[in-house]
């Protein structure tokens, strides 16, 4: 008796049991709805002083907006770093390196509306307050008693604005690839007191006319208007390509500079024959250039001159309108692919250079002539790439 009433104290009847059941699984409902009924202190036992309790169990409001929030302060971010590093690398219009008798033009940055510059004392840009005009908002300072003797490489690489540009009479030294890309340019002068370089008709050559530096991009729209031809002259007439897109070298001429005619409109060249050497990529991208001609006095013949000696690496690379090349004895140097890209298919048809006609038999070709890596076009055959065919002692067209 005393144990049946034990019993009954401790286990609830069948109706107290069910409302007890209800309540438990009407608390877990509720944890589940609202998981922020745990407290920070019951869960964050060993707590960092500085350190914020553990989202355990919480739900975090607004998480994919702040996600959203936090990519766009990274992206900003990022773009705003990219807009000041650009900004401070183009910070300065003229990059000069000092010399002991003046100093170098490193680097030409183009403000945009810079049509016309004058390379002959250290140079640089003041703005004029109150002017919004972006082309007459500036002016040059020039310090007279620091002349510019070196135009480094590259100093104008990619100019898209510059037409004319002078050299002073102080400039003793233009490296080569100087203007490479310059495609906006038309002419280079030079004034008359420079002792080593000069010009004819805004074309660059050393003083005494040995070699031709460069042929700017834009020349033929110089020549273009003094020759008397309207904008819209149809430039595949007999007329316009003898007077516009035809170049004689002169007869004084032994070398043709690197980089002297990159990505110029010229059809036909004129090469004398006493040119010795063809500098790296001095062709490069002269992708209208169909003939090269040798002259000596009226005797005129196809393709470079006898006497050639070296022809540099990319010298004639995509010139892809060029359909003849003839390799005289005189060669003896050819650098690595200096006829990369002149022949392709069009149609199962090869173009270009398909083929490379040599004067030396095989066997003394191999032997006299130091040849670069991949110095003959390919194309593609089949799966593969094939080099152009050679015709060793052939003759002259």
């Amino acid at each position: 008796m005393e144990n049946n009433e034990i019993n009954q104290n401790i286990i609830p009847s069948d109706g107290e049991l069910s409302k007890e059941i209800v309540a438990v699984v009407d608390a877990t409902e509720q944890l589940q709805e609202d998981k922020t009924i745990i407290k920070d202190e019951d869960v964050w036992t060993y707590k960092i002083p500085g350190l914020s309790a553990p989202h355990i169990g919480k739900q975090i409001k607004y998480k994919f907006l702040k996600e959203v929030i936090i990519v766009l302060v990274v992206v900003v971010s990022i773009a705003l770093a990219i807009y000041f590093s650009v900004a401070a690398v183009q910070k300065d219009t003229f990059e000069f390196k000092g010399l002991e008798n003046g100093v170098e033009l490193k680097k030409f940055n183009n403000t945009g509306y810079i049509t016309e510059l004058t390379i002959d004392y250290q140079t640089e840009i003041k703005y004029i307050s109150g002017n919004s005009d972006p082309n007459t908002n500036f002016s040059f300072e020039k310090d007279e008693s620091t002349p510019i003797v070196e135009i480094g490489e590259y100093a104008f690489n990619c100019d898209e604005k510059l037409k004319l540009i002078t050299v002073g009479a102080s400039v003793e030294k233009i490296d080569g690839k100087s203007f490479y890309s310059c495609y906006a340019l038309e002419r280079i002068e030079v004034d008359e007191n420079n002792q080593y370089y000069t010009d004819i008709d805004g074309v660059l050559y050393n003083k005494n006319k040995t070699e031709i530096i460069c042929y700017p991009i834009k020349h033929n729209d110089y020549v273009q208007r003094v020759m008397g031809y309207s904008d819209d002259a149809n430039r595949e007439t007999e007329g316009y390509i003898k007077d516009v897109l035809t170049y004689i070298i002169p007869s004084t001429v032994t070398k043709i500079g690197q980089l002297c005619f990159n990505y110029t409109d010229l059809v036909n060249i004129y090469l004398p024959e006493g040119v010795k050497r063809i500098e790296s990529m001095s062709f490069f991208r002269a992708g209208a250039l169909k003939n090269i001609y040798s002259y000596k006095d009226d005797i005129v013949y196809n393709s470079i001159p006898d006497g050639v000696e070296y022809i540099g690496s990319d010298a004639f690379s995509y010139c892809q309108s060029l359909s003849y090349m003839y390799i005289p004895f005189s060669v003896q140097n050819i650098g690595h692919h200096a006829f990369w890209d002149t022949v392709y298919k069009e149609n199962g048809e090869l173009k270009g250079i398909s083929c490379i006609n040599v004067a030396r038999d095989k066997k003394d070709f191999k032997k006299s002539v130091d040849c670069g890596d991949q110095w003959r076009p390919k194309y593609d055959y089949l799966l593969f790439k094939k080099n152009a065919e050679v015709n060793y002692g052939a003759t002259r067209q």
